[in-house]
């Protein structure tokens, strides 16, 4: 990984480096024109591309040791290196230039440096503004790394989060499941019993397998609501009553893993549980536009509401996560609403995107 990140960024360095050099070329040439110069001057220009291609490579290196420089002594270094590189870039221009253009041409001895310098501010200018560019460019990368290394980090806390929230199942299913199974056993309703375990295991397995990153289809999510439901049902018996009413196009419908089995679990502990001749939970799910609606309705006491959704002392943890779990996943492009159900009881309907499996 280290590796071709290094060879990436090596041939990003040899073409940025030839192009800006091309670059300058072209201009110089075209603003050659002006002055109408000879055809001549065409290889003047090119072998002084060449010159400045060649004598700016070292300074990468350079400066790839001066990046980790205190400020001053990198700003000092870059002055120093670009004066000294475009002093010897200007002493050779100016030999090629009487070389080829003018055909051998020598200065007197009285005026050979202020020949030889001649135009050494401008080379200067080049020199620094390769050097800037350099840094600039590098500094952008280092922005890009540093910005690829914090969504990385965010997106493995974001899986984090949604794992520990999607695994955060009631200890009291368990308890009471183990509890009935085993009053089932003590009173030698075998086969009972053994359907019991076989739902809790396959219901267990389906629950800890399943991705809490990925979504599944809502047909999936209605069998483990069944398993569900046929588990509570052993210890209810007649108590509790199921209906569903999911429509063609809802069932392949993509949703998170297990979302319905908290709400349907909240249903059971306050509105089925707390009864004496138990409860009805009704599970509806169809398509709206271009939204899904989920909705676990139940025909309990109810609980105090306050703007649609229940006061502080009556939000269990499967409904706090629930929302947590659909914000994470969505965003703002989702709702989940308390409301009363009539005559009695209460309603959670939940809104989200509706989106089909595509990768088939």
């Amino acid at each position: 990984m280290l590796h071709n990140l290094d060879d990436k960024k090596h041939l990003q360095f040899w073409l940025l480096h030839t192009l800006g050099w091309i670059g300058f070329a072209v201009v110089h040439y075209l603003g050659s024109l002006v002055i109408e110069v000879r055809n001549a001057y065409l290889w003047v220009v090119m072998l002084d591309t060449f010159v400045g291609w060649l004598l700016t490579i070292p300074l990468r290196y350079v400066y790839q040791r001066a990046w980790y420089w205190h400020p001053l002594k990198m700003i000092l270094t870059v002055l120093l290196l670009a004066t000294l590189v475009a002093l010897v870039w200007t002493i050779l221009k100016n030999h090629s230039y009487w070389e080829i253009y003018r055909h051998g041409f020598q200065p007197k001895s009285w005026n050979w440096v202020q020949l030889y310098l001649r135009h050494a501010t401008a080379s200067f200018y080049v020199m620094l503004s390769w050097s800037g560019l350099y840094f600039g460019i590098k500094y952008y990368q280092t922005l890009q790394r540093e910005k690829q290394k914090l969504l990385t980090a965010t997106n493995r806390a974001h899986e984090a989060q949604l794992k520990m929230l999607r695994y955060q199942l009631n200890p009291h299913f368990l308890f009471n499941t183990l509890n009935a199974i085993s009053t089932l056993v003590l009173t030698r309703e075998n086969d009972t019993a053994e359907k019991m375990v076989t739902r809790l295991s396959d219901f267990l397995r389906y629950s800890l397998y399943k991705d809490p990153i990925k979504k599944v289809p809502l047909q999936q999510e209605i069998s483990a609501a069944r398993l569900y439901l046929e588990i509570e049902k052993v210890r209810f018996s007649e108590r509790l009553k199921v209906t569903f009413e999911v429509s063609e196009d809802a069932c392949q419908a993509l949703v998170p893993s297990l979302i319905l089995q908290p709400l349907i679990e909240n249903a059971i502990k306050y509105a089925v549980a707390t009864q004496v001749d138990g409860g009805h939970i009704a599970i509806t799910a169809k398509k709206f536009g271009h939204d899904l609606l989920l909705e676990v309705a139940d025909n309990g006491p109810g609980v105090p509401l306050d703007g649609g959704l229940p006061k502080s002392e009556h939000s269990g943890v499967g409904l706090v996560n629930t929302r947590e779990r659909l914000a994470a996943l969505y965003d703002h492009n989702f709702s989940l609403v308390l409301t009363h159900n009539e005559p009695q009881g209460l309603k959670v309907n939940i809104r989200i995107p509706y989106e089909l499996d595509t990768t088939e």
